[in-house]
């Protein structure tokens, strides 16, 4: 799945090529993504103006005046700046049509991704309104993260993941920032010290600014809006890296299940 590192790869990349330019038109395929895409989108967002791309958690909002586009990538979604003659593949359910001659289109094999419509506030969007800090911004830090973990019994990385705690940390980055700061993945989260939450709230900054800086992870199908693949999942200390010695103290990376998920951790780095 797509995480904030490919989230934002894609919103940097999308930029240049949306913002000022006017939306002539959309092409829907197939509109059964998670959520149907509203049959009356292009009647709306023709003839706008793309004023902004943004992104929340892992979600990207695509301003155009009268209202704001909501895309998510879902678990195997790109979106792709292509020649408005670039022919459609099967999965290629989505192409919103630019007055540059550029399409962006959507390409989401599993459908698990969406294109929504709102003409309102789209921070109050019910999908969005209840979301914790973003992990690369000033309101996540030590202070949050160690108010948010007392008394949970929960796993640090469980809590990780819950976008009550912080958005836009997945399955891979859990386990990457959590090697960096030093922490078993199966910590209570209450039982971290204020100390240990300042280190492992650096760590996730680090984690996924270097994610970013590398074009993020390209393990299946994620490519940015370019089309080129990431690489940072040629850095990973423990994600993957099963029965492989640490990059670190040369024990070897172990595997673990967390609520049906991998986790990936040292057993001597990560106490």
């Amino acid at each position: 799945m797509p995480e904030l590192p490919e989230v934002e790869i894609t919103r940097r990349g999308l930029v240049p090529h949306l913002v000022g330019r006017r939306v002539e038109a959309v092409v829907v395929r197939n509109r059964n993504l998670r959520w149907p895409i509203a049959r009356n989108l292009g009647k709306r967002i023709s003839g706008s103006t793309v004023r902004s791309v943004e992104r929340r958690a892992k979600y990207l909002l695509i301003g155009c005046g009268s209202g704001w586009l909501i895309v998510h990538l879902g678990m195997s979604g790109s979106l792709r700046v292509l020649p408005r003659a670039t022919p459609a593949g099967k999965h290629d359910h989505f192409d919103l049509v630019i007055d540059s001659g550029l399409i962006v289109r959507l390409t989401d094999p599993r459908r698990f991704g969406a294109v929504l419509w709102e003409a309102r506030d789209p921070w109050t969007h019910p999908l969005l309104a209840d979301l914790a800090p973003e992990p690369l911004g000033a309101g996540f830090d030590a202070g949050w993260l160690h108010a948010r973990t007392r008394g949970r019994s929960a796993a640090i990385k469980t809590v990780l993941m819950d976008n009550h705690t912080v958005v836009g940390v997945g399955n891979i980055y859990a386990s990457e920032s959590l090697f960096r700061a030093g922490i078993h993945p199966k910590t209570a989260a209450g039982k971290i010290s204020r100390e240990r939450c300042s280190r492992l709230v650096q760590a996730i900054r680090e984690t996924l600014g270097a994610a970013i800086d590398a074009g993020g992870s390209t393990l299946r199908d994620f490519v940015g809006s370019d089309g080129n693949p990431g690489y940072f999942q040629q850095s990973y200390y423990a994600y993957g890296r099963v029965g492989e010695p640490c990059r670190v103290c040369g024990k070897t990376i172990r595997l673990l299940r967390q609520g049906q998920r991998a986790t990936f951790f040292c057993p001597q780095c990560q106490r």
